[in-house]
């Protein structure tokens, strides 16, 4: 062993200018001690976890790689060995599995998974390193006891201990890489920028001053819908107060939930000293307009992180292109740790990474902690990972200080009280009376149709001025707007249009719409996705019942109809392979149909979808509400999976980090030429083909993306009809529609024959 160890070395650089090992486990350890403060209300046990982490660079072989001689051997497990050593058979392998994961990722406790070693391997094969000066930073056995005495508790559950691990694995990878940013900045004499000057008391401010002027002493609708949004406004300003636990905004769609919602969870964030508010969103084409929605009643940009699947900044430490470097950058750092007061973000990226293994993915989540966390349409939660999802929640509640709202029109039956085995117990309702709320808001009479072949659909939608039908699925969208396109105000929207074509089609409809002119517009349901239409009549394939709820949402929305409620007609489409509802949404449209039978009287009470949900969770039963397979041959279910490895604590963090995804079916980009942008476009495709970082790049090109099916990119691929940009360098990130005939300007992308061409095309 050498008498000076060291953690990094600075390429070209004297030794002295390198980071000596005790600087860099110093550092590590104080900073995972703050986080874990927060996120475990314990400083000693990040303390411990930040001082063994590097250990093993001490060893030999580790200084000769950072000299530049031989490969870089592991050096996490030492650190992994002594903390079980210290600490003891339970504590110190929790702290094991953190420190031996804090760069290849959380593996199994005791069988091979996810390509790792499991944790039990590594314990047994690795050694132990004797450095004093970094083994006496970390704290005794007797600091920890509190957290010794929790998780030996007898109310102690195996998904709590597994959450732990993720929360202290996330303080230890945010810790080391905050301190190894902060080495190479300094020593390039280029502080890094983090995080943002405004903090939450003065957000909340601005969005008071923003709520008066714009909507004043007056609503922002006039009549009574208007009145009861500020009703739930008031209630949400007066529950704020409230202690930190579980929420529940059921309010009808229309309600004004998005701006009530966020006041409620800046005043409870002030008044109890929470850190940060993250919204969670379950569609990705909303996204954007909710975060332009708070940047614009927060007036900043920099105060609120979006952060989806489509913008996630991956990798190192860079700037993306000239253009706004400085700004890239800093929203990058930001989004690989949510250092943000106000983080936007999918259900998939807030759910895949709590049950995640990988430490880029994990890395956030000691922010989640202490925070408020609302999740919107709290319904669409899938059911063959809810069981698993309901107990994160609850997890962030009782161990990790989080408030958590479950805000929707159409509240799932998870609640104890409803009867749900395992159910959430002790959540708030902050709206007012939520059942007098909905007969209040009531706009719409729902009607059943039965079945209704296409050509009697088509003939109903002709026959009223201004309407919108909803089905279940592009292709029944495109064929019955092929059926009515000749019709005045006929248009298509579903996601073979890009974002900026769907933008640019709303605008003009809901100018239509104001000024009388026809409207009959053939939707999927993106539609139901906080888009804010207002239509009398509103048709809509069978699917679940807060599918038809949400439908409903955009019928007489602003209670304009003043004579009349606004109509809703259910209906069966004809029995066509191409036209039934995807196979997974089979049962909730026979669930509903039942629903809708049976509460003929109102199928969107409360009630009623109460009835739903808990009709639709019988009949899936506990076990298929965590069904996801979990390792090759092994479980079903992540819950039965943490609970058959706890005695030993063997949690097979690898294998539930392959098995939990909240969306099965992947879909790829296709940039597409939307003729309106080109001017836009155009710049942004010549940059793509010479910049050396993407990201700014990749995060403009979003507004003129098509997600398809793989294999149908990879047809137009291969008839030449799209071609990949600079595959060497960026993967199949990039694709880009080549074949501009097949993107129309009115059904947008139609990837069925990859050949085709318009006539015009072939004159020359």
């Amino acid at each position: 062993m050498r008498e000076q160890a060291y953690a990094h070395s600075v390429p070209g650089a004297n030794r002295q200018d390198w980071e000596t090992l005790p600087e860099h486990s110093a550092r590590v350890a104080k900073t995972a001690g703050t986080l874990t403060a927060i996120a475990l209300g314990c400083e000693a046990v990040g303390c411990a976890a930040g001082a063994l982490h590097d250990i093993g660079k001490a060893d030999a072989p580790f200084q000769a790689y950072l000299s530049g001689s031989g490969p870089s051997p592991d050096h996490s497990g030492a650190g992994a060995v002594a903390a079980r050593q210290k600490y003891g058979d339970r504590l110190g392998k929790l702290l094991a599995f953190a420190i031996a994961g804090h760069h290849a990722g959380l593996a199994n406790g005791a069988r091979p998974g996810g390509g790792l070693t499991p944790l039990s391997e590594r314990l047994a094969s690795c050694r132990a390193v004797r450095l004093p000066a970094v083994l006496d930073l970390a704290p005794p056995a007797e600091a920890l006891r509190g957290l010794t005495d929790l998780i030996d508790g007898d109310d102690r559950t195996p998904f709590a201990d597994q959450l732990l691990v993720r929360m202290l694995f996330s303080c230890l990878v945010d810790a080391d890489r905050l301190e190894t940013e902060a080495f190479y900045a300094q020593q390039s004499g280029q502080p890094v920028e983090r995080g943002c000057d405004l903090d939450l008391a003065t957000l909340r401010d601005r969005l008071i001053r923003h709520m008066d002027e714009r909507f004043g002493t007056a609503p922002d609708t006039p009549g009574a819908v208007g009145a009861l949004r500020a009703e739930v406004l008031d209630a949400a300003i007066r529950n704020a107060g409230l202690a930190p636990g579980l929420f529940s905004l059921t309010v009808p769609t229309g309600g004004g939930k998005t701006l009530a919602s966020l006041r409620f969870a800046l005043d409870h964030a002030v008044r109890h000293g929470l850190r940060r508010v993250i919204y969670v969103i379950p569609f990705t084409s909303i996204i954007e307009q909710t975060a332009e929605v708070f940047r614009a009643a927060l007036g900043s940009d920099d105060a609120v992180l979006e952060h989806h699947s489509t913008f996630d900044p991956g990798g190192k430490i860079a700037g993306t292109d000239d253009e706004g470097r400085d700004g890239a950058l800093k929203l990058r750092l930001a989004a690989q740790n949510w250092d943000r007061p106000i983080v936007v973000t999918t259900a998939v990226q807030f759910f895949e990474s709590l049950f995640s293994n990988r430490p880029g993915r994990c890395r956030k989540l000691h922010n989640i902690a202490k925070s408020v966390v609302i999740l919107d349409e709290a319904q669409t939660l899938p059911l063959p990972v809810l069981r698993p999802c309901l107990e994160a929640i609850r997890g962030l509640a009782e161990g990790h200080g989080a408030s958590v709202v479950l805000c929707t029109a159409t509240q799932p039956a998870v609640l104890a009280r409803d009867g749900f085995e395992g159910g959430l117990e002790g959540v708030r309702e902050i709206a007012p009376e939520p059942a007098r709320l909905y007969r209040a808001l009531q706009r719409v009479t729902v009607k059943p149709l039965g079945d209704l072949d296409d050509a009697t659909l088509a003939g109903r939608l002709a026959e009223q001025p201004q309407v919108l039908c909803i089905v279940n699925n592009r292709r029944h969208a495109r064929d019955l707007y092929g059926s009515i396109k000749d019709r005045p105000g006929a248009r298509l929207l579903t996601t073979a249009l890009c974002a900026a074509h769907r933008r640019q089609i709303l605008a003009a409809i809901r100018d239509d719409l104001k000024r009388g002119r026809p409207v009959r517009l053939v939707a999927t349901s993106l539609i139901e996705a906080g888009v804010d239409v207002d239509f009398p009549v509103v048709f809509r394939a069978t699917a679940g019942l807060d599918s038809i709820a949400q439908a409903a949402g955009r019928c007489n929305r602003e209670g304009r109809l003043t004579d009349r409620l606004g109509q809703v007609f259910v209906f069966d489409p004809a029995p066509d392979d191409d036209h039934r509802p995807p196979p997974e949404l089979r049962q909730f449209a026979d669930v509903a149909r039942g629903v809708l039978t049976g509460h003929a009287g109102d199928p969107l009470s409360l009630e009623a979808v109460r009835a739903y949900f808990q009709e639709l969770y019988w009949l899936r039963g506990a076990e298929e509400l965590d069904a996801v397979p979990v390792g090759e041959g092994g479980y079903r279910g992540i819950l039965n999976a943490l609970d058959d490895t706890a005695d030993r604590l063997d949690f097979p963090f690898a294998d539930i980090g392959q098995a939990f995804r909240i969306i099965d079916s992947a879909m790829v980009p296709v940039i597409v030429p939307f003729e309106p942008a080109r001017g836009h476009l155009a710049p942004l495709l010549r940059d793509l083909e010479f910049v050396p970082l993407p990201g700014g790049i990749a995060r403009r090109l979003q507004p003129y993306l098509v997600q398809i099916p793989p294999a149908a990119r990879r047809k137009l691929i291969e008839a030449h009809a799209a071609e990949v940009i600079r595959p060497k360098d960026f993967g199949d990130q990039f694709v880009r529609l080549v074949n501009e005939d097949l993107y129309h300007p009115d059904i947008g992308l139609d990837w069925d024959d990859p050949t085709f061409r318009q006539p015009e095309s072939s004159i020359w």
